[in-house]
């Protein structure tokens, strides 16, 4: 046969071995097939960081790589279908920070152009219902205790997670994850997993919210000091890693964006910042009335002071700052300079989460490596125990070698899957990589068993009309099983979901790929014409 018609024959068994190689690659490859940049940059506190030599490139979720998962409910309640015009949207929300006495970021007034009604948020635990209702009123807006119900729409809780994703790949924190769950009582929660961190450590990541501004600090004209907000996220452009010299300490270059940049510059010059350099002490009462600092603000408090060097202050007493808007951001330490970066590129939480109702699992390290040492030992075991029963059912190496071949094969596909897209494997997926070793053996041994049901078979032609009548009891049972597993894939079920999608991928790639080569294989070696 020549090489053309051999792959024209069993295209199907070139197309396993593809994939198996393609899986290998993306198992033992050092940094994966696709580079994974979402982590180039950071800055690692070296007392801190260790680096993770791991022979493959799988990532592990709790179950087998210890770590925490934190669940808790977002603060804050909501007046929906609100009349509000949209150009009126600011004046209601600076209506409720001062009727209601809340913080930078503690109300939200959103319009809904589907709709062509608006919704207000509040993010505050110590607002009632009543004094949210009578803000409202007090803005203008016709709305009284009705109106209002406890919890944030689904659109800040969106926004919420992507901000905590964000968090999370900016602190390097591989294998985390974060979505939305909800009670029968309709009350939702964020649930946010990461492996390798103390219930301390995530918690503190997950209380601060993030808000950060550069305040001047600047005499009030009176003998006093002042503080006026100059900058605030949005104005940001890029953010770059913390880091650190001798001359200016742990900082973060940032960029302000080109709109912001020029007003940013002119306030500088009309505070008096860039005709005195140089001339900050915070901390000292007897420069008070004399200070020009400016502050770096993070969640209310205070976490720099510093004055503006003189070179910053020449460039923009001549107008050519606003060309290129970058400076430096201090810090006293690397880890509040980290932390810094962090808020800045993955931003402010839009609400805070309610940590004290939240709910907390934490596994340590040394049981789950016991957890992954035995998922080991159950993988192995399972693969020896279906290669023997079929040895036992066959006694025919030519039916059962093959057999055990492409289960594996199955299985190293699915594993390279997760490797490609940093899937964090747990305890559940484990169970759907034992599930699948089952049914597609059993699958294999359908083909098997229809295509020597009347003993050998030497004619291909006779070969393809069996298989033929095996594969379509196997795709009816892959679709059944779909159907089935759908919903706990689909639901949030907590690890349910993992163990349907890994059976749901598996079948998949049986019914697509291993099955059919399995079935060229054993056309190949059990037919003579």
């Amino acid at each position: 046969m020549s090489v053309k018609a051999f792959l024209s024959e069993y295209w199907r068994v070139i197309l396993l071995v593809v994939f198996v190689t393609a899986a290998v690659a993306a198992l033992f490859v050092p940094g994966g097939i696709i580079a994974d940049d979402s982590l180039a940059g950071q800055a690692d506190d070296a007392e801190n960081e260790t680096v993770d030599e791991s022979l493959t490139n799988l990532q592990y979720g709790l179950g087998l790589d210890g770590g925490t998962r934190i669940s808790a409910p977002v603060v804050g309640m909501t007046a929906e279908n609100l009349e509000i015009d949209p150009e009126r949207e600011a004046e209601v929300e600076q209506t409720l920070y001062e009727e209601l006495e809340l913080e930078t970021g503690d109300a939200l007034v959103r319009f809904d152009g589907e709709s062509g009604l608006s919704t207000a948020e509040v993010f505050d635990d110590d607002v009632t219902e009543e004094e949210f209702a009578a803000a409202l009123q007090e803005a203008g807006v016709d709305a009284d205790e009705g109106d209002v119900r406890s919890g944030v729409t689904q659109d800040t809780r969106d926004e919420i997670i992507q901000t905590i994703e964000m968090k999370i790949n900016e602190a390097g924190l591989s294998g985390g994850s974060v979505s939305q769950s909800s009670t029968v009582g309709g009350e939702y929660f964020i649930v946010v997993e990461v492996p390798d961190r103390t219930p301390s450590e995530l918690r503190s990541l997950l209380s601060e919210r993030g808000i950060v501004e550069v305040v001047a600090h600047h005499p009030d004209g009176e003998g006093g000091q002042a503080n006026e907000t100059v900058l605030e996220e949005d104005d940001f452009d890029t953010i770059d890693a913390a880091t650190y010299n001798e001359r200016t300490g742990h900082h973060v270059p940032v960029s302000i964006a080109s709109n912001s940049a020029p007003e940013y510059q002119q306030r500088m010059i009309d505070l008096g910042f860039v005709d005195n350099p140089g001339q900050c002490d915070y901390e000292n009462p007897e420069m008070e009335g004399q200070n020009y600092c400016l502050l770096t603000v993070v969640d209310g408090e205070v976490v720099d002071a510093h004055s503006m060097g003189a070179d910053l202050a020449q460039t923009m007493g001549s107008g050519q700052w606003a060309d290129d808007p970058t400076f430096i951001m201090g810090a006293p330490s690397q880890q509040e300079a980290q932390s810094l970066s962090i808020n800045l590129q993955a931003g402010s939480l839009r609400a805070p989460l309610d940590f004290d109702r939240d709910q907390t699992f934490s596994l340590q390290p040394a049981l789950a490596d016991q957890f992954k040492t035995y998922s080991l030992f159950i993988g192995v075991l399972s693969v020896l125990t279906v290669s023997g029963m079929v040895y036992l059912r066959y006694t025919d190496v030519r039916v059962a070698a093959p057999m055990v071949v492409t289960a594996l094969a199955e299985v190293v596909i699915l594993l390279g899957f997760a490797a490609l897209i940093r899937m964090p494997l747990d305890l559940s997926h484990v169970a759907g990589f034992i599930a699948v070793v089952g049914t597609g053996v059993d699958d294999l041994i359908i083909i098997a068993d229809e295509v020597m049901s009347e003993g050998d078979v030497n004619s291909q032609r006779v070969f393809e009309s069996r298989f033929r009548k095996a594969f379509w009891v196997i795709g009816a049972a892959a679709a059944t099983t779909i159907l089935a597993m759908s919903p706990l894939a689909v639901l949030s079920l907590g690890d349910l979901r993992g163990f349907a999608i890994i059976t749901i991928l598996g079948v998949l790639v049986g019914v697509l790929i291993t099955r059919p080569a399995y079935g060229d294989i054993l056309r190949l070696l059990m037919t003579d014409k």
